[in-house]
């Protein structure tokens, strides 16, 4: 049995996702409050599997999970791609005109936004989860409170679904990584089947530094899928590039580290795996 830690409880976008990426396996979750415990648990069990959003198509990038990844030196084997659709539940014994507050999590009431706009008697109050606001609901018994989250947290806490598909932008996605201890990647992952890599790096503050690197990604024929920049704490006007590349030849891109590696500063390989699946 594979032991997977997330941030979330039962029901979260992060238990779908990772028993959408380990479909068929025998999984047991580890529930965790925060992103930094998932990484907590994994340095306390190396046999701990970690499992947190990195993207999401409206809400951008997260970008202390970036950090978080860098710092705890695990590599990523895996990704997924969750479509992501709310729903808004309340207890069995209520119906609309009884709802009087919606709960959740800020990003996911931001994606509702258009929704909650048309219920503009309905107060709206933060959270930190999104299917924890449905099982608090459930267990103090709120009357009265509605919260969005997916629909399967619904039978999971006993709540009665309202209305689903409430997020404002249907081509909503989140890109989850699946990352453990550098010593377990190679029995969790088949590297001939990699075409994907994450990478890390620091430049030289001189002009130019940045595009001659992309130049030669470009030269080894590889798909730059993102980049990201975070400032250097300590280091003024200094940055961290986090970039995704994709490729078809391995060889080739083996090639191409080699040839920026002298361009660059702290270089670190973050994981190289297979594109991820996308699921609804």
């Amino acid at each position: 049995m594979k032991r997977i830690a997330i941030q979330g409880i039962k029901g979260s976008y992060h238990d779908i996702a990772a028993h959408k990426y380990f479909e068929g396996e025998d999984i047991e979750l580890i529930c965790c409050d925060t992103f930094e415990q998932v990484f907590e648990e994994m340095k306390n069990d190396s046999s701990v599997i970690g499992m947190t959003a990195i993207e999401n198509t409206i809400a951008g990038s997260l970008l202390h999970n970036y950090e978080l990844l860098r710092e705890s030196g695990a590599t990523i084997i895996g990704e997924h791609k969750l479509r992501i659709s709310h729903s808004i539940m309340c207890l069995p014994e209520d119906n609309w005109n009884d709802i009087k507050e919606v709960n959740s999590h800020p990003v996911a009431l931001m994606q509702c936004r258009e929704f909650l706009h048309q219920h503009p008697d309905i107060k709206v109050v933060e959270t930190d989860d999104t299917a924890g606001s449905a099982e608090a609901i459930s267990r103090k018994h709120l009357r009265g409170h509605a919260a969005i989250c997916s629909k399967f947290a619904a039978p999971l806490y006993g709540m009665k679904i309202l209305q689903e598909g409430i997020e404002t932008n249907k081509h909503n996605f989140t890109r989850f990584l699946v990352f453990c201890n550098p010593q377990r990647a190679n029995l969790l992952r088949d590297i001939r089947k990699a075409n994907k890599a994450s990478l890390v790096f620091s430049l030289p503050h001189e002009e130019g530094s940045l595009s001659q690197v992309l130049s030669i990604l470009s030269f080894y024929k590889l798909n730059l899928t993102k980049i990201q920049s975070l400032p250097i704490i300590g280091k003024e006007w200094q940055y961290l590039f986090y970039i995704d590349l994709a490729f078809s030849d391995y060889t080739r891109y083996s090639q191409s580290i080699d040839a920026i590696t002298p361009l660059t500063q702290e270089l670190k390989i973050l994981g190289e795996y297979q594109d991820g699946k996308q699921s609804i």
